[in-house]
């Protein structure tokens, strides 16, 4: 850290230097509490009970047997829960169905809340709960979801983007080409599974709900309730001070519904824990895909026409679009584009957002897809995406903030040694093992979402910062003190960093890897106004001076551009075709994703979602029982995913890349370093086995099955 002195304070150069977590130490000694251990008074424990069928009404609940086990205090239904209002317009549009629970008889899916044992303990709700009949009017399901089935159709725009997208002619286009790709690539129903389960304790206070819980937005969770419940907005607070992981999954959810619910019947605070196995079909997953690349290019590998046809599975509940096909918009030129998200509505629970949800199984097809035709045309995979780098956005035509992609292909491929590379598939090897090395490009968005934040001047000479961020772990609690830090010119231990309460106003959630770029820019707004009124003079009064942030109208004022973060990812991988074992050997990806403001926990963040692109590339599939409905081994014993035996040495590092237009120069990074993460280890397969694996995850039976040869694919 460099320091030098001014008229006034010590500047301190914060950012861009690594930093430990601000809560570090409460967290690995205990003293940190996250939302299923902070005590209350008097707390009820409520546990629920998920339907068996997959669609149907419920006939019966039979709680009068339950109703009389030791410690049961009441069992929440359809038949006589609160009413809650579910004609509304909430933060994130009209209310998910899922929240509207215990409101009628109805059963979607399985895996449906049904009902809500509460009683003085955990052990006697989950006993109770258990023990607890309903009876069902079962009516048939579907839950097959395959590439064109009947149902299928294309989404209507939203105004975050258009479900499908045109320019040129890309008929002409393929018609001119001489070398095509025309495949179908798969992806996997994948689940979320934080290392903290959801959970939320709900308490009336002299008639404001109050409410701690583990979630990505106490503000826009704060709303929901509000509206859900026909309160004023000023008497829900929500706090969620610590979490422990979430990436898409928690926002409002039943759990919290049903805890204020119960805790309104009672009378006395109720908190309801989900369980690894309710969470399968209560929190969201990523939805299965089916994607259709068709690229045409010279001999030489330029595009004359890319198609991506990107298909997902939707509830029959509300309708949610995995936008598989949007980073083909954005990668690569083309004289002629078509890009289309289109859905099928299914008897299944609502899939959510996932870290990188588009991007992820998107990146894997295109990029996959990239490699395939630097094959046919004879070029290195890296030279053939260098030759289709756009200038300015493909489709939109709007010019980057900025794209500093190929100094990522150049730094990976010098420290992966990529120069070295023998292009001819299945030709190491050592012993049993078939070696391989492949690559990917990567991108995200890069956004930024109004909201505010205020910054107090303490009489002791601290600031306090206030802002409901939401740090999931990714360190942003940590990131925002150094930035506060160095626009006040102070050391990051003079700043006193408070999140994560909805009492403070409203502000972005963690999503969309917008997160700590719209909260920096809010505290260092904050901050630069502080300043201003400290260097009119005089003493501080004992309440301390405070000024306050809004920047909706600065982020409504910035100009159009195509707005992401950059990145290539590399994967060497050894291949026994004996037994269809693929290991991940080394990994390395280069990004370009802004300002780096605290290399620590950035270099954490990418390598973290690296290892997830390795788990989704090899171990990650929920498989989905037509006759049930329901998933075959919805728990953590059989939804397979990295093991710490099962990652390699894995390397992270960035470029310069600083987004002029935003006042600390960041972007998000929270996502980018899955995105292209499995495609790499893909590529690596094909280079090691000449056999094309097309549909993830790479198990051992389908290595098996495809067997090494030149020109192969797995099915």
């Amino acid at each position: 850290m460099t320091t030098t002195t001014t008229g006034r304070l010590a500047v301190v150069g914060a950012v861009g230097t690594a930093h430990t977590r601000v809560e570090g130490r409460d967290k690995v000694t205990g003293a940190a509490r996250y939302a299923g251990e902070i005590p209350f008074a008097e707390l009820a424990h409520g546990w629920l009970v998920l339907s068996t069928i997959a669609r149907g009404r419920i006939r019966s609940v039979e709680t009068a047997p339950v109703l009389e086990m030791p410690g049961v205090l009441t069992v929440l239904h359809h038949g006589n829960a609160p009413r809650v209002d579910g004609d509304y317009t909430g933060p994130m549009g009209p209310p998910d169905p899922a929240l509207l629970v215990f409101q009628h008889d109805r059963v979607p899916y399985a895996g449906w809340p049904v009902a809500l044992v509460v009683a003085e303990t955990s052990e006697q709700a989950r006993e109770a709960a258990e023990a607890l009949v309903v009876q069902y009017d079962e009516e048939p399901h579907d839950v097959a979801f395959s590439a064109g089935r009947p149902g299928t159709y294309t989404p209507a725009d939203t105004p975050r983007a258009a479900a499908e997208q045109r320019k040129g002619d890309p008929v002409a286009g393929f018609a001119a080409s001489a070398v095509v790709v025309d495949a179908e690539y798969t992806t996997p129903e994948e689940h979320h599974n934080p290392l903290e389960p959801h959970a939320a304790a709900a308490q009336w206070d002299d008639g404001r709900l109050d409410v701690v819980d583990s979630n990505q937005g106490s503000a826009f969770v704060a709303q929901e309730l509000a509206k859900l419940f026909s309160l004023d907005p000023g008497a829900v607070r929500v706090r969620s001070e610590n979490v422990g992981g979430a990436f898409g999954s928690k926002g409002t959810r039943p759990h919290q519904v049903l805890a204020v619910m119960a805790a309104t019947v009672l009378h006395r605070p109720v908190r309801v824990v989900l369980t690894r196995r309710q969470m399968f079909s209560l929190v969201g997953y990523r939805s299965p895909t089916v994607q259709r690349v068709r690229l045409g290019a010279d001999p030489d590998g330029r595009l004359r026409a890319l198609d991506h046809e990107a298909q997902n599975l939707t509830s029959t509940q509300r309708e949610f679009i995995e936008r598989s096909a949007d980073p083909a918009r954005v990668m690569y030129d083309a004289d002629a584009h078509h890009t289309v998200n289109r859905v099928v509505p299914l008897d299944v629970p609502t899939p959510t957002w996932m870290r990188a949800p588009g991007e992820a199984p998107g990146s894997f097809a295109l990029e996959c897809a990239l490699d395939e035709l630097a094959e046919k045309c004879g070029v290195d995979p890296i030279a053939l995406r260098v030759r289709n780098e756009p200038a300015a956005g493909p489709v939109s035509g709007l010019p980057f903030s900025s794209r500093n992609l190929l100094a990522c292909y150049e730094e990976g491929a010098r420290r992966f040694g990529w120069a070295g590379r023998d292009p001819r598939p299945g030709i190491r090897r050592e012993g049993r093992w078939l070696l391989g090395t492949g690559m990917a490009a990567a991108s995200f968005p890069s956004g930024a979402a109004p909201s505010t934040a205020s910054v107090t001047a303490e009489p002791d000479g601290t600031f306090t910062v206030r802002i409901t961020a939401a740090d999931i772990g990714t360190g942003a609690r940590t990131a925002l003190t150094l930035i506060a830090a160095d626009e006040l010119e102070v050391a990051p231990d003079r700043i006193s960093m408070r999140i994560a309460d909805s009492d403070f106003g409203p502000a972005m959630i963690a999503g969309g890897s917008m997160g700590t770029r719209s909260w920096a820019w809010a505290v260092t707004a904050a901050a630069r106004d502080l300043r201003g009124q400290l260097a009119l003079g005089g003493s501080i009064p004992p309440h301390g001076i405070t000024a306050r942030s809004d920047t909706a109208e600065l982020i409504g004022a910035l100009p159009a551009r195509e707005r992401h973060a950059f990145g290539a990812q590399f994967a060497e991988v050894a291949v026994d075709v004996t037994s269809g074992e693929v290991r991940v050997r080394r990994m390395l990806g280069i990004f370009a994703a802004g300002r780096i403001v605290n290399p620590l926990t950035a270099r954490s963040q990418l390598v973290g979602g690296m290892i997830w692109g390795l788990s989704m590339a090899l171990h990650e599939e929920a498989v989905r029982d037509e006759v049930s409905g329901g998933l075959v081994g919805a728990d953590l014993a059989s939804y397979h995913f990295a093991a710490n035996a099962d990652v390699p040495v894995v390397e992270a590092d960035w470029v310069d890349d600083p987004d002029d237009e935003d006042p600390v120069g960041i972007k998000g990074i929270g996502e980018i370093g899955i995105v292209g993460a499995a495609a790499a280890v893909a590529n690596a397969v094909w280079h090691a086995t000449g056999t094309r694996h097309r549909h993830l995850p790479i198990r051992p039976d389908r290595v098996l099955l495809a067997g090494p040869g030149s020109h192969r694919q797995s099915s």
